[in-house]
Formats: structure tokens, C-alpha cells, sequence
């Protein structure tokens, strides 16, 4: 459901060992070695990577095929396939959320309580939260194409046993297999991390986080619908179809990752003949060692645990998307209080969209000025400066959650458009948390930012299907008098706390960044990056403009 894990791009070093970086291209100490390579000045080691290795063989860094990356595509074509990614993002949260109006159905058709039903919605978020991080390591070595057509097709085939499902325990089955097969963000955000430059990468993330919050929220929409005039097997089959659809369209789109682009332009270049040129993935074949694969999976965890930065802003995040799926339930009492049946129940998460919509156009002035700073000096900005946003949307959260509860005593003291506005807030709060989480943790953490949104991903799914199986006994049994309005209350004065350390990390990180070897690492190594970045954005400016002609 979430894509908060950005996956690392690791480059592989001669012995085979790979770095966990979310630039697809080697750390900035490694790139700065490459651009002494190719000067005048190389040292022993940089002679032995230069003149070849003992049989001969010379390795293609990126630094020689730059032009022949994702970073340097025409911006027409790196939107076009951000477009099919977002596509293929909002399906798989589609899935997530529109689960919940098969319910009832599952509920009359295997003679079991709601609450039991709603272990599918549960299964398949929590099985999502890791799943996405098991595919990670796999999207980084054999590139993201395949991965993800894998991916789909995984979940597309889970989709079948649960349409025909004689028994709730298959659909229970399907639905874990299913959120286990989705590679979520840790393929599409990886993607974006191909064709943008770390600085250069908000306006893209900010597209894909909008498919991520966008997805969940079309579920409810088109699943009142489905509820309403077809059978719960179609709560399935058209799973089945929206996932078809993004397949075949993403079947079109170009592998993006770095090492497999140099790989095929190493062999392009031998049947040119250059015959002593290879990739760094046929220098090493043998690809992903167990080993290498552990540590991949085991560091999103150890960051979340170690990591203050990761562990209160992933927290957040979590605390933040939980609460759609709570809405998911409490809507349904809420809005009947006004005589809402099932389609305009559904129809009450258009503002949640809206809000969505208009948290995402807001941060375009911010990404900007960013931009506009960062080009006249690269060193001027702070991390900090991705939250500034945050400082004054996250309120947002613990207001919406207030005046929801508070609208929510239905006619005649409240008219139900009441509600919805407080929800379109509680929406703006959501999108901008997760924007920004995601965007601090990149500044903050670079070259480990896979990682550390790696467990931002975790926290969001789990927590959010946790949420499925207490949200209705947590408004059904709460209070006397006011069952649905202190529930809410709770929510809104947990919201407040938990958006507090916003303020202590946007005062205070520097300090509490000083304190972490890996975000230290990238402080010393951001010189060097710079070096590289302007010699790369000068061959990009060469390939454009040669394009444009």
C-alpha cells in the first residue's frame, strides 16, 4: 500500500559485495576515485580498475556511459514511465482498501462474523509491509523490469483462487500470497531514484506518494459499487483486471536500473569493437550471495530500531496512514446517521481525495525555492528544510481528527458536508507526513535512505493492517453515550503527540544527526558527490540538447 521504501541502488564492487545506495551510481568516495580515473592522477588502485584486471577485462563505469543512463532520458520519456509506475502503484493500493466492502458478503456467504472476514484485509497489508522489503534486493541485481513483471503477475495470479474461493481459509491464503507478491515502492521508487539525481527527485517522489495515498482511497470508491450491484467475486476479478491492465502496460516500459544499462551498453560496445569492455554484472556473475541478501533485508530493521529520526517519523507515518483504514470502518456508522447507504458511503472519501490533491500542488512552491537555492549553492540547504512544510500541515491531523469527532453526532446538530471537510484535513495531513518523512530521510540519510524509508514502508502497512481488526470494536465499544465521537477524540489526541517530534528533529536534527554514523557518512562524502554532479549534469545538458535537435 505504501511506497515509503526507496529502494537502494547498489553498485557492485570487484569482489562482488554491494552498496546500499539509494543513487543508483557508486558512493561519492567511489565516483570521485572514477573521475580521478579518468584524469591524469590515478593512483595503484584506480590503474588496476583503468587498465583492466589480470585477464584483461575492463570495467565500464557509469561515469563513461553516463549519456546512456536513466538520468540523462528526454523529461518527456522519465514522466512517461513515472506515469505507467503511478498506475501500477495505485493498483497494488487499490488492493489494500477495497477488500473492505467484501466484507459483508464473505461474512453471509461462509457463515462467519465480520470481524473474522476482515483477517483478509489484515493478511494482506501485513504480508505487504514485508513483502515489498523481500523484493527489494532482487529489483537491485536483475533490474527492475523483470522484478516487477514478476510482481504483477504473482499478484494477479493470488487474485484467481480468491475469486473462486469454495472456503474463507483460500481467500485468507490468496490474500497473504498476494500482499507478499507486491513489490510496492521498493521497485517504483527505486525507479525514480534511476532517472533523477538525489536533489533533483521531489516533484517525482511527490507523484508517486500521491498514487500510493491515491490508490487506497479508490478502493472504497469503486468497491461500493461493486458491492452494491455484483457479487463479492468481483471484489476479485476486478482486482484481477485493474492488475492485468498495469501489467501489460508496464510490459512496454524500458528497464531503467543502472547496472543492467551498462551491462548492455558494455555489449554494445564489444560487437563495436571494443573487446576488452564489460558491465559491472558480468564481472560478477554470480550475483546475490545469502549473505549479501541478509544484510539487505536486516538493515531497514536495525535503522528503524537504532535510527530516533527513522523510528519517530516512520511512527508517524504509520500512526498517519492507520488512520484511512480506521475511516474505512467508522464511516460506515458515521454517515448512516444521515441516511447514507453503501454507494454514497463510498462516495464520502471523494474529499479525502481532494485533500490529497491539494497537499500535493501545495508543496510545489517549496520544491522550487529548494531547487532554486540548491542551484546556486548545493551546501545551503539543511535536511531540516524538507520538514518546514510539515511544521504547519501536520496540525492539520490532530485538528481534522477533532472536528471529524465532533461532526460526527449526526442530525440535526451537524449536516454531513461537516464531517468530509474535517476529513479532506485529516487527508492534507496525511499526504504532506509522508511527502515529507520520505523527503528528510533521503536528505538525511543518502546513500542509506533505502533503509531508512524502508522501515517508514514497514511501519505504514503493518500499523494500517493492525488497524483493520480493531477499528470496529474500537468504535463499537468506546464510550456510552458518545460511541463515535470519543473514539475519534483518542485518535485526534495520539495524532498530537506523535507529531511532536516533527518540531524536536526540525529544531534539533542537526544535533541528533551528529549522533548517527550513517547520517555522517553522508555529510562527508556530499563534497565529493557535488564534483560528480557537475561533471554529470553537464553530459546530460550535451544529450538533451543533441535530443531536442
Amino acid at each position: 500500500m505504501s511506497v515509503c521504501r526507496q529502494t537502494s541502488h547498489h553498485s557492485q564492487s570487484q569482489d562482488g559485495a554491494s552498496s546500499d545506495i539509494l543513487d543508483e551510481r557508486k558512493t561519492p568516495d567511489q565516483t570521485l576515485s572514477m573521475l580521478e580515473v579518468s584524469g591524469s592522477g590515478s593512483t595503484e588502485d584506480d590503474k588496476d580498475v583503468s587498465e583492466g584486471r589480470v585477464d584483461g577485462k575492463v570495467a565500464l563505469l557509469e561515469v563513461d556511459c553516463y549519456d546512456h543512463l536513466g538520468f540523462c532520458f528526454p523529461k518527456w520519456k522519465k514522466w512517461a514511465i513515472l506515469s505507467v509506475v503511478f498506475a501500477v502503484q495505485t493498483s497494488m493500493n487499490f488492493n489494500t482498501s477495497v477488500y473492505s466492502n467484501a466484507v459483508a458478503p464473505l461474512s453471509d456467504q461462509f457463515k462467519i462474523s465480520e470481524q473474522a472476514a476482515r483477517v483478509g484485509q489484515m493478511i494482506f497489508l501485513v504480508a505487504y509491509a514485508f513483502g515489498s522489503e523481500l523484493w527489494a534486493p532482487w529489483s537491485e541485481d536483475y533490474g527492475r523490469w523483470p522484478v516487477m513483471q514478476l510482481s504483477l503477475f504473482l499478484v494477479n495470479l493470488w487474485q484467481i483462487p480468491c475469486a473462486v474461493a469454495p472456503n474463507f481459509g483460500t481467500i485468507v491464503v490468496g490474500r497473504f500470497l498476494g500482499g507478499l507478491s507486491s513489490a510496492g515502492g521498493s521497485v517504483t521508487l527505486g525507479m525514480v531514484a534511476d532517472m533523477w539525481e538525489p536533489d533533483d527527485q521531489q516533484h517525482a517522489v511527490a507523484f508517486i506518494v500521491l498514487s500510493s495515498v491515491g490508490g487506497s482511497v479508490f478502493g472504497p470508491i469503486v468497491g461500493a459499487f461493486i458491492q452494491t450491484y455484483l457479487t463479492w467475486h468481483w471484489i476479485f476479478w476486478v482486482q484481477l483486471i485493474f492488475g492485468v491492465t498495469v501489467q501489460i502496460a508496464h510490459f512496454f516500459v524500458p528497464e531503467t536500473r543502472a547496472s543492467i544499462l551498462i551491462d548492455r551498453e558494455a555489449k554494445r560496445r564489444r560487437r563495436a569493437g571494443e573487446t576488452n569492455v564489460y558491465g559491472p554484472d558480468e564481472l560478477n556473475p554470480h550475483r546475490l550471495t545469502l549473505k549479501e541478501i541478509g544484510s539487505t533485508w536486516a538493515r531497514p530493521f536495525k535503522m528503524f530500531i537504532l535510527e530516533p529520526i527513522v523510528l519517530w517519523l516512520s511512527l508517524l507515518s504509520g500512526f498517519s496512514d492507520a488512520l484511512i483504514f480506521i475511516f474505512l470502518e467508522s464511516y460506515k456508522p458515521v454517515y448512516a446517521q444521515w441516511g447514507f447507504n453503501t454507494i454514497t458511503t463510498g462516495l464520502a472519501f471523494i474529499p479525502i481525495l481532494v485533500g490529497y490533491l491539494i497537499a500535493y500542488f501545495s508543496f510545489f512552491p517549496f520544491i522550487r525555492r529548494h531547487q532554486q537555492i540548491q542551484s546556486k549553492d548545493p551546501d545551503a540547504l539543511q535536511p531540516e528544510a524538507r520538514l518546514y512544510w510539515l511544521l504547519y500541515t501536520a496540525p492539520l491531523e490532530t485538528i481534522g481528527l477533532f472536528g471529524f469527532a465532533w461532526t460526527s453526532l449526526g442530525p440535526p446538530h451537524v449536516h454531513w458536508i461537516a464531517p468530509m471537510i474535517f476529513s479532506s484535513l485529516i487527508a492534507i495531513a496525511n499526504y504532506c507526513i509522508y511527502m515529507a518523512t520520505i523527503d528528510y530521510m533521503v536528505a538525511s540519510y543518502g546513500p542509506y535512505s533505502a533503509s531508512a524509508t524502508g522501515g517508514n514502508a514497514l511501519a505504514r502497512d503493518f500499523l494500517a493492517g493492525i488497524a483493520a481488526m480493531y477499528a470496529t470494536p474500537f468504535y463499537s465499544n468506546v464510550g456510552s453515550k458518545y460511541k463515535l465521537e470519543y473514539p475519534t477524540t483518542i485518535l485526534a489526541i495520539l495524532a498530537l503527540l506523535v507529531t511532536i517530534p516533527i518540531y524536536i528533529f526540525y529544531w534539533k536534527g542537526p544535533v541528533i544527526r551528529k549522533k548517527s554514523r550513517f547520517a555522517q557518512t553522508v555529510a562527508s562524502d556530499r563534497r565529493a558527490s557535488i564534483a560528480l554532479r557537475a561533471v554529470t549534469e553537464r553530459t546530460c545538458s550535451v544529450v538533451e540538447g543533441t535530443d531536442h535537435d
